[in-house]
């Protein structure tokens, strides 16, 4: 009788992180994460072209930023696009600043990532790149 009841324990403490594991619609198989190209998004309001970058597809969901160029000055960088769930936009709002104050002051995708927000550091930084690129 002991050992039924150790092995019912063990089997239901088991099978408790399948039944909470969610995946997402949007999960690679493995590979890196998919990119969308980037397209030029016009003129800013003060005068500065505004590129988006590509949507970066991650476990989590898109993510994408928006560049805004004065001459080949980077003055401005934000997410425009983001995972829905509360977690991940909650994480992308924290990290956001961080990673806004890094590239301001590398002029370049050549950051580092915010710790505890490494996926959307990644993405973040990928669709950078594919805007500085698209600006040519």
């Amino acid at each position: 009788m002991r050992r039924v009841v150790i092995v019912v324990m063990l089997t239901i403490a088991g099978l408790i992180p399948l039944l909470r594991y969610h995946p997402s619609a949007t999960a690679t198989s493995g590979a890196a994460p998919a990119a969308a190209p980037a397209s030029p998004a016009g003129q800013g309001s003060g005068g500065g072209q505004v590129v988006n970058g590509s949507t970066v597809d991650t476990e989590f969901g898109p993510y994408q930023v928006q560049v805004t160029f004065s001459g080949t000055k980077i003055t401005d960088v934000r997410i425009i696009t983001e995972p829905g769930d509360r977690r991940s936009r909650r994480i992308a709002s924290n990290a956001e600043p961080t990673l806004k104050e890094e590239a301001l002051r590398a002029q370049s995708a050549k950051i580092d990532s915010v710790s505890g927000a490494t996926i959307t550091s990644e993405a973040y930084v990928q669709s950078l790149q594919a805007a500085i690129d698209a600006r040519g």
